[in-house]
């Protein structure tokens, strides 16, 4: 069984601490993508798992066992950076076959775990070249097909995909998935791409300065996001908020008139509307502001109104017609309205 647990991990460097309290649990085959902005943490976190960063205070698990100080090769894990790390003089069989070699593996042995891997990955007709002849996303599958021999208990990757153009992306984003679902070895993925994050993962791991902000599915974090970071940081496009006050079951102020969601007291708060969840109407009283830019992208535009206080997006489908300058008013459900306390940024409703 290959759970991965974190219990209270901290890493310091010096006096700077930039990890602290990292408590987690990955089940076994569970795929868990470590998600957020530069800095956060996430990759040092990642390198502790792997045994390439010195673990300053916690324990840290990998099947039951206690890692702190195991090397990296005892840790029973694969990892897939970010640069592929090929060696060039060497072929991609020998590439993906050279660990197995100096580990004292037979070559029966090797070619039995060979094939199927590069039949997953579909590099047969590739063993013979040098990686300097492969394109992007194919190095990247040798990098993964060199992870995938070593049959390890946890898959670790590194932003395995942040080289590769938009649509090298998103077909090995698929490959990675199915991969999983095949091996069903748990893994661990770090990127700052939400859309990665969303399509991959079992389980989101938001983080932000060196702590996890929400953990969820990634349709929890994205319907009920915990905190104004999360909402921010989660959706494209991204969420509106506006500066309101609740008062008499209403979010409003001189401009914006909302039905508030059952629960919220009354007070100041920060109000999160993803741009979807506005409807143009010409009766709409809740916003009303003038159309700025209108940017098409393929099914919908994203339109940007503006106010006397206020400037909001909202996604409409492409057939719209909303011109320049016209003034057009939007109606939103008090459902789909996130409340936030404005002085801690947590979720109230």
């Amino acid at each position: 069984m290959a759970t991965v647990e974190c219990r209270g991990i901290r890493k310091t460097y010096g006096a700077l601490e930039v990890m602290r309290d990292f408590d987690l649990k990955v089940d076994d085959h569970e795929f868990v993508v470590f998600l957020g902005p530069s800095g956060c943490g996430k990759s040092t976190m990642l390198r502790m798992i792997a045994g390439l960063e010195e673990i300053s205070g916690g324990d840290l698990l990998i099947g039951g066992q206690r890692m702190n100080d195991r090397d990296p090769g005892d840790r029973g894990i694969a990892m897939v950076f970010q640069n592929y790390a090929l060696y060039p003089h060497m072929s991609v069989r020998e590439n993906i076959t050279f660990g197995l070699e100096r580990a004292g593996i037979g070559k029966a042995a090797i070619e039995e775990r060979l094939v199927p891997v590069v039949d997953a990955l579909g590099l047969g007709v590739y063993l013979a070249r040098k990686p300097t002849e492969l394109s992007g996303g194919q190095q990247q599958r040798v990098a993964i097909a060199r992870a995938m021999i070593k049959t390890p208990e946890v898959f670790l990757f590194d932003e395995p995909l942040s080289n590769l153009d938009a649509k090298l992306r998103g077909s090995l984003r698929v490959e990675i998935a199915r991969l999983h679902r095949d091996l069903k070895t748990t893994s661990v993925y770090v990127t700052h791409d939400q859309l990665e994050a969303m399509t991959l993962a079992d389980r989101i791991v938001l983080m932000k300065d060196g702590r996890i902000e929400q953990m969820g599915t990634p349709e929890e974090i994205y319907q009920a996001p915990a905190t104004v970071f999360a909402a921010g940081f989660i959706g494209t496009p991204n969420m509106n908020f506006l500066p309101l006050e609740m008062a008499d079951g209403v979010l409003s102020d001189d401009l914006v008139r909302f039905q508030a969601p059952s629960g919220i007291r009354a007070g100041a708060v920060t109000v999160g509307v993803r741009p979807g969840a506005f409807r143009v109407s010409d009766q709409a009283q809740a916003f009303r502001g003038t159309v700025e830019r209108n940017e098409f992208h393929g099914e919908t535009r994203l339109v940007s109104l503006r106010n006397d206080r206020h400037e909001i997006n909202i996604a409409v489908p492409a057939s719209s017609v909303l011109r320049l300058g016209e003034v057009v008013g939007v109606d939103v459900e008090a459902r789909d309205l996130h409340v936030f306390d404005p002085a801690t940024g947590k979720r109230l409703n």
